[in-house]
């Protein structure tokens, strides 16, 4: 049921999952163990270290389906990083096989749909399998090295949301053929009800996972990005205006005639004032340029300043 409030950090936990029972699950996907007694949810994920906030947004998302602004950068990718591989653990090692074992049993007795259903079941499960194993083997890592300031070329969150499909395909095949052409009796019938049961919550749980992962999960990858591809811009102009990146250093009379170039000589002037020829200055202009990839009067000003070869006010 949805509640119009949304839920706050200042919240009892315990209300939260009185309220939504179906938000068990996701605290062990977050990593927050029970007997919390009557703390807050602010408290519990202080004491569990878990970002509050992103814990908060996910639950008023799956409840109410508050969906928050792509650009909310206080939203942790590393967070949601956790809370999906837990819950790719929890749906491929427990869930699935669990309901393969029920549907086994419910189907017990000799009815000759059942290798069938048996079968029918194995392929959805090898597809969420093999959509889960993905995003485990090539999205996940690409996040975390985000999350190191690792910026990679050959992939991005674009190519994961592009191919991002729907996996619950089979399952709806799945449960239409046990319900409109599978006989059952007697305690077999409650059995195979109770599976069905089971397979319709897990279709609920992974399309949630799946809007998670849309919703939530990709603006904040792409956010990182952003930050990363930022901060690798600002690391290669600082790199590059106070460390070059040469086996050459700039020389003494090199920085000589980066001050007079920046403070704005031509040419025959330093010559004068260097006591060197013209060509002499047009050389040493062009070992600046290749050592520094700087070309720009503002560059080498930049430059000049970084370096403490001359104050503002000689400019």
């Amino acid at each position: 049921m949805k509640r119009l409030k949304l839920y706050e950090a200042g919240d009892k936990m315990i209300d939260l999952i009185s309220d939504n029972y179906s938000m068990l699950q996701g605290l062990g996907a977050f990593g927050i163990r029970l007997g919390f007694g009557d703390k807050t949810v602010e408290e519990v994920c202080r004491e569990q270290g878990v970002d509050c906030y992103t814990f908060v947004t996910v639950v008023n998302f799956l409840i109410n389906g508050f969906t928050p602004k792509e650009t909310d950068d206080k939203i942790s990718a590393s967070t949601l990083l956790t809370y999906l591989r837990a819950s790719h653990n929890y749906f491929l090692d427990f869930q699935l096989p669990t309901i393969r074992r029920k549907l086994e049993e419910s189907l017990c007795g000799g009815n000759n749909l059942a290798p069938l259903i048996i079968r029918l079941y194995d392929e959805y499960a090898h597809d969420i399998h093999l959509h889960m194993k993905y995003e485990e083997k090539t999205l996940f890592p690409y996040v975390e090295a985000l999350l190191r300031g690792e910026q990679m070329t050959n992939y991005n969150v674009e190519i994961f949301s592009k191919h991002h499909s729907d996996t619950t395909g089979k399952f709806l095949e799945l449960k239409n053929i046990i319900i409109k052409y599978l006989p059952h009796n007697g305690l077999a019938n409650h059995q195979l009800t109770a599976t069905l049961y089971d397979i319709y919550n897990n279709e609920e749980w992974l399309a949630n996972h799946s809007n998670v992962e849309e919703v939530l999960f990709v603006p904040a990858i792409r956010l990182l990005e952003e930050k990363v591809k930022a901060d690798d811009v600002t690391a290669r102009l600082t790199n590059m205006i106070k460390c070059p990146d040469s086996a050459e250093t700039v020389s003494e009379r090199e920085k000589e005639i980066i001050v007079c170039l920046v403070q704005g000589m031509s040419n025959k002037e330093i010559a004068n004032k260097l006591f060197i020829s013209v060509n002499t200055v047009v050389t040493h202009r062009r070992n600046i340029v290749r050592k520094l990839q700087i070309r720009s009067l503002a560059g080498l000003t930049i430059y000049a300043i970084a370096n403490n070869l001359i104050d503002m006010p000689q400019i």
